[in-house]
């Protein structure tokens, strides 16, 4: 007995309606191809092509109407439609590199039109990019469950707890629960990845090629237009403190391009820069713009998402003989570092160009006039230095706070501090080389032990309200105000030094460590500095860089107490706090440890023999390699270990003093005298004859 499905006389109606569909296509097919056959043969018509087309349309092999300015295809695709001979068409590498971003706008255009269709008949379909208002790098989800706690963290929630997978009908009738894990509708994300690539030329000679990767996603849906969303009734400190992260992480910062105001316009700087040198001199400029310019700034590099620092710094190399001999002596320093040369001829060029440099400086300074390349020079001088360069190198040069003193004669002569702290004409655009100088002043003052030389310019905008940044933050990643509260105190510890008493030293120190816990006022929780998608948050870098520079100054304010040793729990506790900050630094190469040397050192300092900070540093020390021994951080590392060497001579010697292995059954009167010989990281600077900035 055969079994039979209920619907098997539909599916055979069903397959023969099919089969006769077929046959009716077939037999169209061929009467249609049989009168193709029988129709008599057309002369193929030879047109001649076109050599006045824009170079666009001839690249993509299309016929262009030569419309103008701009021709109906260029015009309608949104490409650059170019009627002048483009630098791109004469190298067959950039051509094809100009045809695939061009087959990317196109794809893009068309995936943005298909959106945006799609969108108006299905509300359940994902939007276009068009649509997508969140990016991944303006988008951190704060409910992620593998994020780990703050240290300071005033909430005991345990974001750890299983998820409960409810399913949601639809998007237009969106559910919360408050007192479960879904928060919104559950459709995933998606994203897309675009690279874009970049490529520098000098004298016609491709150098430094760079690639970038820029994420867009989509976290929610939006729903279609003229939907009205339901509002929901929400109570509860719970719910108001993850709505509240909700609304922070939205609110993902982006740098803006047109933040600083450079001396050179960046919008007017060139990938082709045209200097003319000798092959030695042109394999040191090679050098300087593959190997030492992307070090320069990465935290500036890593806020813009792409090469600010080719902007900034090659346009000068064109047009400032003394930047450029500035950049080809550091070029020549690192060269000797890395590659390990020992031979007169680089140590020749390092001098020859250093020489030419201060030559060129100095009859600059005698004409008085045109001081911004002056001061862009001078900059170089002292902040490139603190980037190459062994401990053991030394220069028969001036010191780097000698050098200052001039930056501080032309930042006067151009005014640059009247401007920033001109709160009735607020700038639209911070001075480039006045945050550099806050940052070389603010910190090399710590060098020193003296105040900044501009302390009352970041004294008034720290107590403005409106128009308090310098730019410190976009530059070097430590918020503004933080670094402002680095200079009140290295103001009170010049006037310790002058002989401020106790009593009102300690009140001062006080009242700073007030205003440093203002600046941890909403400051939210400190995570990994990485977007759900892996790539870097500078958002949440930029906070875990000033929670370091944060607990480093109280380290440095406490430092300033009377009777202040580092075997004090107050300050093995910060130490500690600091340590777990710098856990959430990326390291290695591309890291920014070397970013944290003045940080390193404040915390360093004061570490104990066995505390888990030393054993961290080393770790990075070693993840760093080689780039570990070279610049500041380098020079940081052998004070670091000699500051640490002496202390454990201390702390052996009282141990043989006192007839035991062991300091914890010792008379309070014998660690007062430990404590008394305290090792303090200037000193031995001065006993050593180093002359270090470490920023």
């Amino acid at each position: 007995m055969s079994t039979r499905s209920p619907n098997h006389h539909e599916d055979i109606t069903k397959t023969s309606s099919v089969n006769m569909t077929t046959t009716t296509i077939t037999k169209t097919k061929a009467a249609a191809k049989a009168g193709t056959n029988a129709a008599p043969k057309q002369k193929t018509q030879m047109h001649r092509r076109s050599r006045t087309g824009c170079y666009t349309c001839r690249l993509r092999r299309k016929k262009c109407d030569e419309g103008s300015p701009m021709c109906t295809a260029c015009k309608h695709l949104g490409l650059c439609c170019e009627y002048k001979r483009p630098m791109w068409w004469s190298n067959n590498d950039a051509r094809r590199k100009q045809k695939d971003e061009i087959k990317m706008i196109i794809k893009r255009k068309k995936l943005s039109e298909k959106s945006s269709h799609t969108i108006q008949t299905s509300i359940n379909t994902p939007p276009g990019l068009s649509h997508s208002l969140p990016t991944s790098a303006t988008f951190s989800d704060p409910l992620d469950r593998n994020r780990s706690a703050s240290i300071d963290s005033h909430f005991g929630f345990n974001f750890n707890s299983p998820q409960h997978g409810q399913d949601f009908a639809s998007f237009a009738t969106p559910q919360i629960h408050v007192n479960g894990e879904y928060m919104f509708p559950s459709f995933s994300p998606y994203e897309i990845d675009m690279k874009t690539e970049r490529q520098i030329f000098i004298n016609d000679i491709p150098t430094l090629r760079e690639s970038t990767v820029s994420t867009f996603s989509t976290y929610q849906t939006p729903p279609p237009p003229g939907t009205i969303l339901p509002s929901f009734p929400l109570e509860g400190e719970w719910t108001e403190q993850v709505f509240s992260e909700r609304r922070e992480s939205l609110a993902e910062e982006t740098f803006n391009v047109n933040f600083f105001d450079f001396a050179c316009d960046p919008a007017m700087a060139s990938s082709q820069v045209a200097i003319e040198l000798d092959d030695g001199d042109q394999k040191l400029l090679d050098h300087f713009v593959q190997h030492v310019l992307p070090t320069i700034f990465p935290i500036l590099e890593s806020n813009q998402h792409g090469s600010i620092s080719s902007e900034l710094i090659l346009p000068s190399l064109a047009n400032n003989k003394g930047y450029l001999h500035c950049c080809l002596s550091i070029a020549a320093q690192y060269f000797k570092s890395t590659m390990g040369i020992q031979s007169e001829d680089i140590d020749n060029d390092i001098m020859r160009h250093r020489y030419a440099t201060i030559t060129w400086l100095c009859e600059a300074l005698n004409r008085d006039e045109n001081h911004q390349p002056i001061l862009d020079a001078t900059l170089g001088l002292i902040f490139f230095q603190c980037i190459v360069g062994r401990p053991e190198d030394t220069l028969p040069d001036i010191p780097w706070h000698q050098h200052f003193q001039a930056v501080v004669s032309l930042v006067q002569k151009l005014d640059l501090a009247g401007l920033v702290s001109d709160f009735t004409k607020p700038l639209a655009h911070t001075p480039f080389n006045m945050t550099l100088t806050s940052w070389i002043d603010i910190l090399g003052a710590t060098m020193l032990g003296s105040s900044p030389l501009f302390a009352h310019t970041y004294r008034n905008k720290h107590l403005s309200i409106n128009n308090h940044s310098l730019g410190l933050r976009e530059l070097m990643g430590c918020e503004d105000r933080v670094m402002y509260l680095i200079s009140e105190i290295a103001c009170l510890e010049s006037l310790k030094n002058q002989g401020m008493d106790d009593i009102t030293l300690c009140q001062h120190v006080r009242g700073l460590g007030d205003e440093i816990s203002n600046t941890e006022i909403n400051e939210g929780t400190l995570v990994e500095p990485y977007n759900a998608n892996g790539t870097l948050s500078p958002k949440q870098l930029s906070k875990n860089i000033t929670a370091a520079y944060r607990l480093a100054a109280r380290i440095y304010l406490c430092s300033l107490v009377p009777g202040f040793y580092p075997a004090q729990p107050s300050c093995m506790g910060l130490v500690e706090k600091l340590t777990a900050v710098l856990q959430l630094i990326p390291s290695g190469v591309n890291g920014y440890d070397r970013s944290l040397t003045w940080v390193y050192l404040i915390g360093g300092s004061v570490s104990v023999p066995g505390s888990s900070f030393r054993d961290f540093f080393e770790n990075r020390v070693a993840q760093l390699g080689d780039m570990a021994s070279s610049g500041s951080f380098g020079r940081m590392t052998v004070l670091l270990r000699e500051v640490w060497l002496q202390y454990e001579a201390i702390l052996a010697a009282a141990e043989a003093a006192a007839g035991t292995s062991s300091l914890s059954s010792e008379t309070p009167q014998q660690q007062q005298q430990v404590n008394a010989h305290y090792v303090r990281w200037r000193e031995v600077m001065q006993i050593k004859g180093w002359d270090y900035l470490l920023i």
